[in-house]
């Protein structure tokens, strides 16, 4: 994984709010081109029992393999800044730009995962995922959840996400508010974890880069 300074994360932030739809913000550096380096194997992508946005049960292995795979987890009351809303307003821009590339947009897909299967349910999930989730085009993008908490318990552990309930509840707050470090997981066709992206690296310039160099890789490999 890849760390920037705090200055840099702001510069990547304050770019990415004067994005226009379909185009990627300014990165404010020229990043190594795609293919010019190599993305290491960190983990085996989890596999579990998941529950899509029309309530039918698979296997989350289903939607981390086939493709490259930008796998996030989410809970659809979030409200900090840092969290669940960049990954959301990132991953929107990225998946513009790769709806673009003819060469790109069927070979990836995104997928949300819920941290609270308890509220956030089929339906919920549904509701939080439009319109992205009618507006295909190429790129799929799969909003999650899971049966139950325990069945949520063992992908959190296999992507070694961390979760708390915070000890401070807002006065009236009738749903918990989840404390947790915002990690976006890139995931090849293979099913492995090839980069872990945390608020201060995500930006969609740097996972177009590291999308195309895993594609390059894959193309490579067939020869």
């Amino acid at each position: 994984m890849r760390g920037f300074t705090g200055a840099a994360a702001l510069c990547l932030l304050a770019g990415m709010a004067g994005a226009a739809h379909g185009a990627l913000p300014p990165l404010g550096f020229t990043p190594p081109a795609p293919g010019s380096y190599r993305l290491y194997h960190i983990l085996r992508a989890p596999d579990g029992a998941v529950l899509e946005t029309d309530g039918s049960a698979h296997r989350l292995s289903e939607f981390t393999t086939g493709k490259v795979t930008v796998f996030s987890f989410i809970y659809t009351y979030c409200s900090d800044p840092k969290g669940c809303p960049l990954a959301y307003e990132t991953l929107h821009t990225l998946r513009a730009a790769i709806r673009n590339d003819a060469a790109l947009r069927d070979q990836v897909r995104f997928v949300s995962m819920s941290f609270d299967p308890r509220n956030d349910t089929p339906d919920t999930m549904r509701l939080y995922g439009d319109p992205e989730t009618r507006d295909q085009r190429g790129v799929r993008w799969h909003f999650l959840t899971a049966p139950s908490g325990p069945a949520l318990a063992p992908v959190l552990d296999g992507f070694g996400q961390d979760l708390a309930v915070a000890e401070d509840q807002p006065a009236g707050q009738r749903v918990p508010v989840l404390s947790h470090m915002l990690k976006v997981y890139l995931i090849d066709a293979a099913g492995s974890v090839r980069e872990i992206y945390s608020p201060a690296f995500l930006h969609p310039t740097m996972l177009l880069g590291d999308i195309k160099t895993l594609l390059l890789e894959r193309r490579a490999a067939k020869k």
